[in-house]
C-alpha cells in the first residue's frame, strides 16, 4: 500500500462526503501468504486490534480478513492454504484436520486463560497484599486498574478485562485518576511523622485532634483513610484468658469399655461421672454409678468439692 486517493462523495443527508480509496504497488501480492492471514486473524480476533486499521497496514480489505477469519474457523491452517501453491484442496480431509486444530486451539486458550488468572491473582497478592483465597472480581475498580497496569505488556487489555470484569470506560477512568497528583500528600506525611512522633500508640482519633490543633483541617473520614492505606495500625498486646487447666496430670486410663455399654446381665458394667450444680448455696458435685444392664442407680453421691 503506497498511496491513498481521495474521492468527493454526495448524498441527500451529506452531500459532501470524502471516500479514501487505497492503492498498493504493483508487486503488492493478490494471494497473500498463510502465515500473513494468520497474523491478521491472530491480531484481529485475539489481540483485540481494529480490523480497518489491520486492513490499511497490510493492505488487504476488511471482507477479506473476515472471510480468512470464517475459514480458518471452519477448516483451520488448511482452509488458509493457497490450493495452487501449497496444498490441493481434494487431498485434504477437511473433518479430521478442523476438528484436531479446533482441539487444539481450544486448549491452547485454555491454557493461556488459566495462565492470565494465575498472573492476576499473583500481581494481587504482590501489589495489593490480599489474602491468597482472594476473589479477584470482587477487587475495587482501582484496584483492578493498578494490576491491568502490572501485565498488561503480556495480555491483551480486553482479555484481562473480561477476567475481571470491569468495563472499558471504568479501566480508563481509573487510569486518569491515579495519574493524578495527591492532593493530601501534605496531610498524609503529617501524619506519618505524628504518628512515629507519639511511638505508633495514637489511632486516628487522637491523629486527627493533632492534627486540628496544628490548624491543618481535615475530616475524621480522611484520616482514618490515609492511615489505613499507609497501615498505620497501633500494634495491642493481646491478653491471654486465664486457665486453670493443667492438662492431663494423671497416667491415661485403658479404655476397656471401647464405648460398647451393652451388659448380659446385672453388675457387669458400671459407669460414672461428676456432674456440677449451681445453686444458691454455691456449687453441688454429684457422683452416680450406673448399670449398664438396665440403667439404674446403683449408688451416687454429692459433695461440695469434686
Amino acid at each position: 500500500m503506497i498511496a491513498n486517493r481521495q474521492d468527493y462523495h454526495g448524498s441527500p443527508n451529506k452531500p459532501y462526503q470524502i471516500r479514501q480509496k487505497y492503492i498498493n504497488a504493483p508487486d503488492h501480492p493478490r494471494h497473500p501468504d498463510t502465515n500473513l492471514k494468520l497474523e491478521a486473524i491472530k491480531r484481529c480476533f485475539s489481540l483485540g486490534e481494529g480490523v480497518e486499521y489491520v486492513s490499511r497496514e497490510i493492505g488487504y480489505s476488511r471482507m477479506s480478513i473476515y472471510k480468512w477469519y470464517r475459514q480458518y474457523q471452519k477448516y483451520g491452517v488448511a482452509g488458509l492454504m493457497s490450493s495452487k501453491k501449497q496444498i490441493k484442496r481434494e487431498n485434504v480431509d477437511f473433518d479430521t484436520k478442523s476438528s484436531k486444530d479446533s482441539n487444539i486451539s481450544e486448549l491452547q486458550e485454555q491454557i493461556k486463560q488459566l495462565q492470565m488468572e494465575v498472573d492476576v491473582l499473583k500481581e494481587a497478592l504482590n501489589l495489593l497484599k490480599k489474602d491468597p483465597g482472594i476473589n479477584v472480581t470482587e477487587l475495587k475498580n482501582r484496584e483492578k486498574a493498578v494490576v491491568i497496569d502490572a501485565i498488561k505488556d503480556r495480555y491483551s487489555l480486553p482479555d484481562l478485562l473480561r477476567t475481571l470484569k470491569i468495563a472499558k470506560s471504568s479501566y480508563y477512568y481509573q487510569e486518569r485518576v491515579l495519574k493524578q497528583p495527591d492532593k493530601y500528600n501534605a496531610v498524609r506525611e503529617k501524619i506519618i511523622e505524628l504518628f512515629a512522633e507519639n511511638r505508633s500508640c495514637y489511632g486516628y482519633r487522637r491523629i486527627y485532634q493533632q492534627l486540628k490543633k496544628l490548624g491543618i483541617t481535615v475530616s475524621e473520614k480522611i484520616v482514618r483513610s490515609i492511615m489505613k492505606s499507609e497501615n498505620l495500625a497501633v500494634k495491642s498486646k493481646r491478653i491471654k484468658k486465664y486457665s486453670s487447666y493443667k492438662g492431663e496430670i494423671s497416667p491415661e486410663v485403658e479404655n476397656v469399655i471401647n464405648r460398647d455399654f451393652h451388659a448380659e446381665k446385672p453388675n457387669q458394667k458400671w459407669l460414672t461421672d461428676i456432674t456440677e450444680f449451681s445453686i444458691p448455696a454455691g456449687k453441688l458435685y454429684l457422683s452416680p454409678i450406673v448399670d449398664c444392664f438396665d440403667g439404674m442407680i446403683v449408688k451416687w453421691n454429692i459433695k461440695r468439692h469434686a
